[in-house]
């Protein structure tokens, strides 16, 4: 009897690590057999319940562990077992990178980096993205609205509600437009993807499959 892999929950690994601002919490899923990358995760905002915990954050981390992709989560300063106070983005960049710099040393350094984000933690990915050369960008629910999120890579996936009632879809297609940047939108949909999980999922896993068309 051929036996089973195990699957991501059974692959969780959780530690504390020393971070720019004290201990910081990292959630690491190491997929048992190759691996194609490590995934680093953001949670939403810190002030607003954001956790390493939240649904969307965890259904990126599932995405790519089905990408074969070690998925790190990571909760930022002030939550969690993590030590510090919000730092409007500023020293919230500093423990992403972090929890990159351990994930690299840890699963190794030659490995490329997703660089995924939910809410706030889309607009701190995209600072981190300014700091260290990404394979590519996922970006759900960007916070546009409070935050300046400077112009991304051309191939960044970026998903958004219909009805998203704390970051209007309007406010994502206004910075959108200049860019010329595709966004997924789900109809119907609010900000947390309520019942819509495993559509975000597998659509993030069949976007990243596509990538760039050959030549580009």
């Amino acid at each position: 009897m051929t036996q089973s892999l195990p699957g991501f929950a059974g692959v969780t690994e959780r530690t504390v690590i020393d971070g720019p601002a004290g201990p910081l919490e990292v959630v690491c899923n190491a997929p048992p057999a190759a691996r194609r990358g490590i995934a680093l995760v953001a949670h939403p905002h810190p002030l607003q319940g954001g956790t390493l915990d939240n649904k969307v954050a965890q259904t990126l981390a599932k995405a790519f562990f089905a990408l074969d992709y070690v998925a790190v989560r990571f909760n930022f300063r002030g939550v969690g077992a993590s030590h510090g106070a919000f730092d409007e983005g500023v020293g919230e960049t500093e423990d992403a990178l972090g929890a990159l710099a351990y994930a690299r040393a840890h699963y190794g350094a030659r490995l490329p980096v997703a660089l995924a984000g939910f809410s706030f933690g889309s607009y701190v990915q995209t600072r981190v993205a300014k700091r260290f050369e990404a394979e590519r960008l996922v970006l759900v629910g960007p916070a546009v609205q409070r935050f300046a999120l400077d112009a991304v890579p051309a191939d960044t996936i970026v998903v958004h509600g219909e009805h998203d009632e704390i970051v209007p879809l309007a406010d994502v297609l206004d910075w959108a437009r200049p860019q010329a940047l595709p966004v997924v939108v789900f109809p119907g949909c609010t900000h947390f993807f309520h019942g819509r999980l495993t559509q975000l999922r597998d659509t993030i896993v069949g976007m990243w499959h596509r990538g760039r068309a050959p030549g580009a």
